[in-house]
């Protein structure tokens, strides 16, 4: 399994009692995303919805890709970073 660095929006701050930037063990996004809301359940609400999918507002990048273009099982590697933010619309 590859270390794998996560970042989190400080919007979460208040959700998450732990630092914003942590690593975790995942081979690929699938186990990524199944490790955040097996440790963190609290702050897994408000980034996934009830069908386990990110929400909508919430944005995921693999390094610089977005994660909604990204198949379930792309493999991780060791130093790759998932990047967590807010989608921020208007008009």
């Amino acid at each position: 399994m590859a270390q794998v660095h996560i970042e989190l929006p400080r919007l979460l701050e208040a959700v998450h009692a732990g630092p914003r930037d942590f690593t975790i063990e995942a081979d690929d996004v699938a186990s990524a995303f199944a490790e955040l809301k097996e440790q963190l359940p609290r702050l897994s609400l408000h980034l996934f919805d009830e069908t386990g999918s990110l929400r909508r507002h919430v944005l995921c990048f693999v390094n610089e890709q977005n994660c909604r273009w990204l198949a379930d099982d792309q493999p991780l590697r060791e130093g790759d970073t998932l990047l967590f933010t807010q989608a921020v619309t208007g008009g």
